[in-house]
């Protein structure tokens, strides 16, 4: 065994005999204690760790795993445009639920991600994040797939809600397993780190439809191919996927210390060979014991959840924020070329444009790690939001390519920034045990505006033009400023054991 876990468990064992007496009649026998001792104490050993190539090239793996998900979830606003052109949708909503219109297709993807989110997420709880990790990979791709076969809309918008599925369950996924494998020094340049990983999926997909959309190889439609581009990579994210260890925290929660311990051993040593030096003991080590008496009963608590008292006002307020962030961020971001559209650009200029805007998505997060754990995350959020408002505004008012160009890319940098720091931030905020089902929740009340949004945005698209838009997305980012500056609690540089208790 690793001496670090032999020192953590010999200083358990004495800190739980001088303690007990103290606690009785709710006193923990040593026999008792020294597992939860254990497991306090790998924590610890993972809030240690430095930040090396090992420990960066495990965040790296984590975020390619997720790299086809975000394709998949910015595939909406890049292939719309081929849509409308090959007759299946029309680009304005008729009336609000309208299942020929752009706007269904829109609020399809997330409907399906409401339901991946709040119904399948939670499963990660129960099985690992692992399991669902990689099973959740051949969901969204058979029905992608499925869906780039056909032409009915009624179909189309089908088999998106089943992607939307998958890609939902997939992203609570990796935030939860991110924010337990990092240490917490890192962790806001960890999410940042991921998500620029990640989000070269969006220039690639926007150069992709540039390319194909208006033109149809071989005699299909270019927005087919765009969508079996991305299918094919599906077996390179399966080898990456089936190299991940599961995550050590969600072990400790099952009882399976051994396996924890094994995963969390083959780190530091890796990291020791990387570095040429040994690793610090790790800090808490020493009172494993004690800290373990404070917060037995509530760590252990099996029927609490999101709703408990504990952690009520915390998912109210990331309930709010999330439906409101959402009409933001994906108002801007699954409309892009159709707003260019709206503004006189042509469809192969509108593509274009969007393109460059596009560069700025994995661009703003590697800039955002300068500052991601240098400054309080909750502020992160409330700037990024209150920058998106104003740069909206302006944008709505532009006709000039290049200001459109201009204002679409710093929107994309804040809208960015916003989003890499709140997925930092509510993963932070719920504990282990109930990690993926906390950020599931959470995240669902974003899967429904956004699905609302695909109607409300076409809605005001036809009756109030690119103006009335905007005003929608100002607003909402409004509401996401008073909400996360007034009821949000600081996280910065605490480990996820200190937050949640």
């Amino acid at each position: 065994m690793h001496p670090f876990s032999s020192t953590a468990e010999a200083h358990a064992v004495a800190g739980a005999t001088h303690d007990g007496a103290a606690l009785a009649p709710h006193a923990l026998t040593p026999a008792a204690l020294a597992p939860e001792a254990h497991a306090r104490q790998i924590s610890a050993r993972l809030d240690r760790l430095p930040p090396s190539a090992p420990v960066w090239l495990l965040i790296a793996a984590l975020a390619l795993g997720g790299w086809f998900e975000i394709y998949d979830m910015f595939l909406t606003a890049y292939i719309a445009p081929g849509l409308v052109k090959a007759g299946i949708f029309t680009k304005t909503t008729a009336s609000l639920f309208d299942l020929g219109g752009l706007g269904a297709f829109v609020a399809a993807l997330f409907l399906g991600l409401f339901i991946g989110t709040i119904g399948v997420a939670f499963v990660a709880d129960r099985l690992g994040r692992r399991r669902v990790f990689v099973g959740a990979l051949l969901c969204y791709t058979f029905a992608a797939v499925m869906m780039s076969l056909q032409s009915d809309p009624v179909w189309v918008v089908f088999w998106r809600v089943v992607a939307g599925i998958g890609v939902g369950a997939e992203l609570v996924t990796i935030d939860a397993y991110v924010s337990e494998f990092v240490p917490a020094r890192l962790r806001g340049r960890a999410f940042a780190f991921v998500q620029a990983i990640q989000y070269t999926s969006i220039p690639t997909i926007a150069f992709l439809s540039w390319q194909l959309v208006p033109i149809a190889p071989f005699g299909h439609d270019g927005w087919r191919w765009v969508v079996w581009i991305g299918c094919s990579g599906a077996v390179f994210v399966w080898l990456i996927r089936l190299g991940l260890p599961e995550s050590p925290r969600w072990l400790i929660q099952h009882g399976r210390m051994a396996e924890a311990e094994a995963i969390v051993t083959r780190l530091e040593r890796r990291i020791e060979r990387a570095t040429g030096k040994p690793l610090p003991v790790a800090a808490n080590a020493d009172n494993a014991a004690k800290q373990n008496v404070a917060h037995a009963t509530t760590s252990a608590e099996p029927n609490d959840g999101p709703w408990s008292e504990r952690y009520r006002s915390r998912t109210v307020m990331l309930l709010v924020f999330n439906f409101f962030q959402s009409i933001g961020y994906y108002g801007f971001a699954s409309w892009v070329p159709t707003l260019l559209a709206e503004k006189g650009v042509t469809l192969t200029h509108s593509l274009w444009y969007s393109f460059l805007i596009a560069i700025a998505s994995p661009i703003g997060p590697l800039l955002s790690m300068l500052i991601a754990d240098r400054v309080e995350r909750k502020w992160l959020i409330v700037g990024s939001a209150a920058a998106m408002a104003v740069l909206g505004v302006i944008f709505a008012q532009q006709r000039d390519p290049a200001l459109l160009v201009a204002m679409g890319l710093l929107m994309t940098l804040a809208g960015n920034c916003m989003t890499f720091s709140y997925r930092t931030y509510q993963a932070e905020l719920f504990p282990t045990r109930m990690r993926a089902r906390a950020i599931g929740l959470v995240y669902s009340a974003s899967r429904i505006s956004a699905m609302l949004s695909g109607f409300l945005i076409g809605f005001f698209l036809r009756h109030m033009g690119v103006v009335g838009v905007f005003s929608l997305i100002a607003g909402s980012m409004c509401v996401v400023v008073l909400t996360i500056g007034f009821f949000g609690p600081r996280s910065r540089g605490l480990s996820l054991e200190q937050i949640s208790a």
